[in-house]
């Protein structure tokens, strides 16, 4: 099966050339290559179809067909037909010489998406009345690769070597699931034959692929728990229960949970490789503070890396009031740090004189050294890249690494993305706190949200304004920044409004942040920068323009810049009532302040590639597996991988050598892992 795919007739030069594009360069990529939809031709009665559903319907044509072009090549022809009892519209595009050929009285079977509401199907396909009501498969393509040409192609490459598909899987796992061979699968996901048929083959081969996945997974989790290189730090426990104890405020049942995870893991000769999660204002920083103080008595250095300079400086200033008194001496360096100032911090971390550093992208420049680096914790680290990451853990002596999250993330992604990773969840939020009040109203309610506005800065509060843009686009119709401050100014000039946006250097973007923070900004006007890195107790009003034009956890993101004071806080979503993308997500938003409720919603929706950003989410690109909807099959699977990757058998038995050489060939062994 690994020969090359122009083997087979017809599927040499060009068309190898194309396929090579869609990553089919062999014989096995290509019936390893599955469709990722199915067109069911078998027909349906219009009582059982749900509204956008892609289906087959017959009828008798109740009208003649009418054709209207649109420029030289465009055209649309529409005839209805009597389905069922119902006069059903139904349209062709680009299909001039149906007219010619539909006729009053005719039986016609015809396909496409159906619109209930209308009882209209668009860009209909009309099928032989003397169909069969096939299943057939629809590839993903490329360049000039015909869809009847990948057919053919993967047909002769099963009649002549489908022989060749080896079995994957033990027998005991085949008969405890009640799962079809692999090549019958296989087999069955090309040329389905009934619904049946297709369940089974696909039900194999998604928990063939998410078994592999997280074998793949729990094999880099071994390798990171049971490597020794990790530095066993020992501190006296009496100090670090007594900082504990002296916080002005209790830890909640979730955080002394964490807390107790993250100190066995400082504790233990591996090291730690954990991701902390947890909601806006559930108080990971002082888990993280406490951390660094426990490594800090074992004899340590920790460093604290953040995306935002704003984010740095307010981390540097919280963590020197928490250490306040205590024999912690706490550095600062971002991009903007004074050339003196620089010299002079990178001198003391290199001889240990400076405990604990928090910074910006800076900590991982050329020419900062630590003298002994054992913790370091990234925040909010999926705004920072995989090598960004690796370079700062790369800088200590096999220092323990702690990411944390204010983004939620949903069990499913935590499997998936962070299966190699231990994950603490802090999901309790601290006592006392008020959750945010949360309203949806039109973009014309403007003026009255102004008042509302108003009068919260007349009580001695702030308030945040967030629009989608910068400046006027032509391509979108929204709100953006530099019009709204012009606006607001119009409307409560009394007031002094900011504007922040990405475009301003961080020279101007720190001295609009000081000033709002210091309150002599009491609005401020800005884009999502402010998303993260920003946390001003004073501001109760959190304003977000054309709201519907954001994701879930974004706007939760953007919901929890206010709510940080003992007063209520308010967030007045803008959106547009007739936007049909928006309409769910707003109510969802004025329905909870639950951030992982929003998170696994918001992956409902949008899918966890946008959820993360492909780039760095780390996310497999899967070939049949949904991570959503088959999320029981991922749980079954990583349980399955877990065992056997624990178990002797896995490694020596000839029954899983077939499993060990896939995983080998994925170079799994040769650490091509994710970071």
């Amino acid at each position: 099966m690994n020969v090359p795919v122009h083997v087979l007739k017809g599927a040499g030069g060009k068309a190898a050339e194309q396929m090579a594009a869609m990553g089919i360069e062999t014989v096995k990529d290509l019936l390893f290559y599955f469709p990722f939809r199915y067109e069911d031709f078998s027909i349906r009665r219009l009582e059982e179809v749900q509204h956008e559903e892609r289906v087959t319907l017959q009828g008798t044509v109740h009208s003649l067909p009418e054709l209207r072009f649109f420029g030289k090549k465009k055209s649309r022809l529409t005839v209805r037909v009597l389905v069922d009892g119902f006069l059903v519209q139904a349209i062709f595009f680009n299909q001039p010489f149906l007219k010619r050929q539909i006729e009053l009285g005719q039986h016609l079977i015809f396909h496409g998406k159906f619109d209930k509401h209308r009882l209209m199907i668009q860009g209909a396909i009309v099928k032989n009345a003397q169909s069969d009501g096939a299943f057939e498969p629809v590839y993903p393509l490329k360049g000039d690769v015909k869809l009847v040409s990948l057919r053919k192609w993967i047909s002769q490459a099963y009649k002549d070597y489908g022989d060749e598909i080896e079995e994957l899987l033990p027998e005991s796992l085949l008969e405890s699931y009640k799962l079809i061979p692999r090549a019958e699968a296989c087999y069955f996901l090309h040329f389905p034959q009934d619904m049946a048929k297709f369940k089974q083959a696909k039900r194999r081969m998604v928990y063939e692929e998410l078994l592999m996945f997280q074998l793949k997974m729990q094999y880099f989790r071994k390798q990171t728990r049971e490597s020794t290189d990790g530095k066993e730090k020992s501190w006296p426990a009496e100090k670090v229960n007594s900082f504990v104890e002296a916080l002005p405020f209790p830890l909640t049942a979730a955080q002394s949970r964490v807390l107790e995870e993250i100190l066995k893991d400082l504790n233990s000769p591996y090291r730690m490789n954990r991701l902390l999660q947890g909601d806006v204002g559930s108080g990971k920083t002082v888990i993280a503070a406490i951390a660094l103080y426990a490594a800090v008595n074992a004899g340590y250095q920790g460093a604290l890396m953040v995306p935002t300079e704003i984010l740095a400086e307010q981390h540097s200033a919280s963590l020197k009031e928490l250490f306040a008194g205590y024999p912690v001496t706490i550095g600062h360096l971002s991009g903007s740090s004074k050339v003196k100032e620089r010299r002079e911090t990178l001198e003391k971390l290199a001889s240990g004189e400076i405990d604990i550093i928090i910074g910006t992208h800076a900590l991982i420049q050329e020419g900062v050294d630590f003298h002994q680096l054992g913790l370091v914790i990234t925040d909010e680290q999926h705004r920072f890249g995989v090598a960004q990451r690796r370079v700062l853990r790369e800088k200590g002596i096999r220092p323990d690494v702690l990411f944390m999250t204010a983004t939620p993330i949903p069990r499913t992604l935590a499997i998936t993305a962070f299966g190699d990773m231990d994950v603490s969840t802090i999901d309790e939020m601290p006592k006392g706190r008020k959750p945010v009040e949360t309203y949806w109203a039109k973009p014309d309610t403007l003026p009255r949200v102004l008042k509302f506005i108003d009068k919260q800065v007349s009580m001695g509060h702030q308030a945040y304004v967030i629009c989608p843009l910068i400046e006027e686009s032509d391509k979108l119709d929204v709100q953006n920044a530099i019009d709204l401050h012009r606006q607001i100014q119009e409307v409560l000039p009394h007031l002094h409004t900011g504007l922040m946006h990405g475009r301003l250097h961080s020279d101007e973007k720190e001295e609009v942040m000081k000033e709002f923070a210091e309150n002599k900004v009491q609005i401020l006007v800005s884009t999502t920068v402010v998303e993260v890195g920003v946390n001003v107790p004073n501001a109760t009003a959190m304003v977000i323009y054309d709201a519907n034009r954001f994701g879930l956890s974004q706007l939760h993101q953007l919901r929890g810049r206010v709510g940080r004071g003992s007063d209520q806080a308010y967030c007045i979503l803008l959106a547009d009532p007739k936007s049909d993308s928006g309409k769910e997500r707003m109510a969802i938003m004025t329905e909870t302040n639950d951030g992982f409720e929003l998170s696994q919603r918001d992956l409902e929706l949008r899918g966890p590639g946008d959820f993360f950003g492909v780039k760095q989410s780390g996310l497999p690109q899967m070939k049949v597996a949904d991570i959503v909807e088959d999320f029981r099959t991922l749980e079954v699977a990583r349980q399955d991988a877990a065992k056997l990757v624990a178990s002797e058998a896995f490694w020596k038995s000839e029954i899983y050598a077939p499993l060990r050489q896939a995983l080998e060939e994925e170079g799994v062994f040769r650490k091509e892992r994710i970071d």
